[in-house]
């Protein structure tokens, strides 16, 4: 997908969903409550700043939408105009090479024997690497978690990679069937409520209300709305000042108030729609953000997609050779802190001299056969 400048504040948006997930997951990991982090601002302030990692990945399921969206539509100027062979090659060349890179780690490393990258049957049904490898690259690892539970422990973030690819294989024929950004709304809209009815009918099955495909959908759905509806004079006003902050007031009550356990049926959609008014500020505002204390978050932002896949192995290690059984008070800050070390000096490794390269090799090859005709001359 061919893209503008970048957009910083999208990208420090990006940073701050990454940045809760890897909390969250270091957290499950190894407790903090015996920290001095604990003592100071008590266990309870700290449990509520990590307990629900998942509003991380219901804020990118937005900007996701909204990226997708606004870059189609910055590409071939209207989304009824969308080639969606161009679509998936695009796709392909961003999302396949670090997944069969995770995935070609993950079984040799449990080859090896390393016991946590071995798949494991926590509701007490075995399941094969085969089945855990075409769950991830056909994108239904969300729907293999939701039945047999987490049955391994370095791929199960691909749950959400799974979520989005479904969304967006229909992404395409739909602009294209509907053609007008009307229809496009209004069927979007009926995903957007689809969501908290799916969540609510299964507030009793996490697999269902956290990783199903309907439980998620509307996050990315109100990306999609935002990216047609940000120009618009009345949601402009969104971008002001004292509305974004309201925002931003609003997600941080919700996120730190309740569990997601409990606030997901509507705790999703509040989030997503704070996400919006967000992103609707940065459009508005422009691709500058000069905020020195924001560039961590935004270099986060741009390798988020690294980040997210690639941080279970890193935590995995630590894991091996840290167990948490054994670790314990401040010694776990010390291992947050080269956690994210790592996990951020792997992602800029494969980024840098895997994942980009290949990007780019891939579209350029896309972009050379579909000049040529179906004779091979140059059209």
């Amino acid at each position: 997908m061919s893209a503008g400048p970048r957009n910083l504040r999208i990208d420090a948006l990006r940073g701050v969903s990454i940045l809760l997930v890897l909390l969250h997951h270091f957290s499950i990991a190894y407790a903090l409550s015996d920290t001095a982090v604990a003592r100071t601002f008590g266990w309870d302030a700290v449990h509520a700043v990590v307990r629900n990692g998942n509003y991380g990945v219901t804020m990118f399921f937005v900007i996701s939408g909204y990226l997708i969206t606004s870059n189609a539509r910055r590409r071939w100027g209207r989304l009824s105009a969308i080639n969606a062979r161009t679509f998936y090659v695009s796709r392909i060349a961003r999302i396949m090479p670090c997944l069969l890179l995770l995935l070609v780690l993950v079984n040799a490393l449990a080859v090896a024997s390393v016991p946590i990258f071995r798949n494991h049957a926590p509701l007490g049904v075995p399941v094969s690497f085969w089945l855990v490898n075409l769950a991830s690259l056909t994108f239904w690892m969300n729907v293999l978690i939701g039945t047999h539970g987490w049955v391994n422990y370095a791929l199960g973030v691909l749950w959400s990679l799974s979520v989005e690819e479904v969304f967006y294989l229909s992404f395409p024929l739909l602009c294209v069937a509907l053609r007008r950004d009307g229809r496009l709304l209004a069927f979007w809209a009926f995903i957007v409520a689809i969501g908290p009815v799916y969540r609510a009918t299964h507030s009793g099955d996490e697999g269902g209300f956290l990783y199903a495909n309907f439980a998620c959908f509307d996050g990315i759905a109100i990306g999609c709305c935002t990216a047609l509806l940000a120009d618009r004079p009345l949601w402009r006003a969104l971008a002001m000042r004292g509305t974004q902050w309201l925002a931003v007031a609003g997600m941080t009550v919700l996120y730190l108030a309740w569990p997601i356990a409990q606030s997901h049926v509507f705790g999703v959609t509040g989030i997503a729609l704070g996400t919006a008014v967000l992103l609707i500020g940065a459009h508005a505002n422009g691709a500058r953000d000069s905020a020195r204390l924001l560039a961590p978050l935004r270099w986060s932002g741009k390798l988020s997609y690294e980040l997210y896949l690639f941080h279970l192995v890193v935590l995995s290690g630590l894991r091996t050779l840290f167990p948490p059984s054994a670790t314990h008070g401040n010694e776990k800050l010390l291992l947050l802190g080269v956690y994210l070390v790592l996990s951020a000096t792997v992602s800029t490794l494969i980024a840098r001299g895997y994942a980009t390269p290949l990007d780019r090799f891939v579209k350029r090859q896309w972009l050379r056969a579909s000049a040529r005709g179906p004779d091979g001359a140059r059209l």
